[in-house]
């Protein structure tokens, strides 16, 4: 046999062959919960209850959605987006997430808020495999790959990472303050307490002066206030969530107390958190942020907020332009279509977490000019820097430049 009728009879083998291995890499790979035609999404929101503010995040997501899926969705699939409401009850949260993973068969579980409720189902999750992402808490435990690979945090830093710009601000622009800390009784308020005391290094025992921590079954924390100004702390570090927030302006400004007032940057909607309190007893008070407020006129030309604008007249009409909640549900809705684009037609949630994980500087245009989000296989921490902002009228201004964290 001549070498060219060798090469002729090999020749078609080879090109079977390649063409075989073609398709086996162009094959579409899906878990339950997606298919050619749909993506299902699972997320749980406390739509009532004591944090019922931050329902707004899963109705701007749930618009944003559904715009994308009325110019053709993702790939052709168009996303089912099943969104429940806990009440903010971690024994709620459990049965709710067991519906969307054994009942409605989601692929993933998507921007669940608050700390109680993502540590009640983060074990349950991770044993199913399931990935819960951009979780809605600043809780350290949500970024802990080694113990817990398939739950990883999104728009909010870690508690001990906001902790320590707030020490930054405080060591450059306060150096003598005497703080008094008002915390949840949960895994995030302590996980800011011991940030904090980490950041302010050696002055930590004389700068706090006064600690006080409440549950969110309290109706107030009316004696929280009362306790943290006898302490004579002329500093406030305000974390709560928005309802206990509001009372606690309300409340210093009813005391006739005039501390320096640092609030969470989950409790600075101007929609859920301030106008509730009020205006005027609000005024000065200081939050960081990773985002463009919407009420700033700064951003009146700018392209980013534009659209956004657009989204929320066109898309989200019943949206409040000012409630930072419905802008991060819109930076949360990008940021999860941004994974699903990168997945392609390898829909299994082995391949969602990877690109998760594999962020490489997204940017939101409503995120502050230069933030950039960043993920990797070893960091479940999109957000390291922030911007400290002030209440003045009726937005926020920024103060000083942007502050980069210390990511733990």
């Amino acid at each position: 046999m001549t070498l060219i009728s060798r090469m002729a009879r090999i020749a078609p083998v080879s090109v079977a062959l390649m063409i075989a291995a073609t398709s086996v890499s162009a094959q579409k790979k899906y878990d339950i919960g997606a298919t050619d035609a749909e993506i299902k999404i699972g997320n749980i929101m406390p739509y009532s209850g004591a944090a019922s503010a931050g329902g707004a995040i899963g109705r701007a997501e749930a618009a944003y959605f559904a715009m994308i899926n009325g110019a053709g969705g993702i790939g052709g699939r168009k996303i089912d987006f099943i969104t429940y409401d806990d009440a903010y009850s971690p024994p709620k949260v459990v049965e709710q997430a067991r519906k969307l993973v054994e009942g409605d068969e989601v692929l993933f579980m998507f921007s669940p808020f608050g700390t109680p409720s993502n540590s009640a189902i983060q074990k349950y999750l991770n044993a199913k495999k399931v990935p819960q992402l951009f979780v809605f808490s600043g809780a350290s435990r949500f970024a802990a790959p080694e113990k817990f690979p398939w739950t990883m945090m999104g728009w909010l830093p870690t508690y001990r990472l906001e902790a320590s710009i707030h020490a930054k601000y405080l060591l450059k622009e306060k150096p003598q303050a005497k703080i008094g800390v008002l915390y949840q009784n949960d895994d995030g308020g302590k996980d800011y307490l011991k940030g904090l005391k980490e950041a302010l290094g050696d002055k930590a025992s004389s700068m706090i002066v006064a600690e006080e921590s409440f549950d969110v079954a309290e109706p107030t924390i009316d004696t929280h206030i009362a306790k943290l100004k006898a302490s004579g702390a002329d500093t406030l570090i305000d974390l709560a969530s928005p309802k206990f927030a509001a009372q606690a302006i309300k409340r210093v400004a009813a005391f006739d107390w005039r501390p320096l007032h640092i609030v969470a940057s989950f409790s600075r909607s101007l929609g859920g958190v301030v106008k509730p309190a009020g205006l005027d007893n609000a005024q000065g008070i200081i939050s960081a942020t990773i985002a463009k407020d919407p009420e700033d006129r700064r951003w009146d030309n700018d392209p980013g907020m534009n659209a956004y604008n657009e989204f929320l007249t066109k898309a989200f009409p019943e949206g409040d332009r000012r409630d930072s909640n419905s802008l991060i549900g819109y930076g949360l809705a990008q940021m999860i279509i941004q994974v699903l684009k990168q997945c392609g037609d390898d829909l299994t949630r082995e391949n969602v977490m990877k690109q998760a994980t594999n962020l490489k500087d997204f940017r939101s245009e409503v995120l502050l000019p230069g933030i950039k989000m960043n993920t990797s296989p070893t960091n479940y921490t999109p957000v390291s820097q922030m911007q400290m902002t002030r209440l003045n009228g009726a937005g926020w201004e920024p103060v000083g430049d942007v502050i980069s964290g210390d990511v733990r």
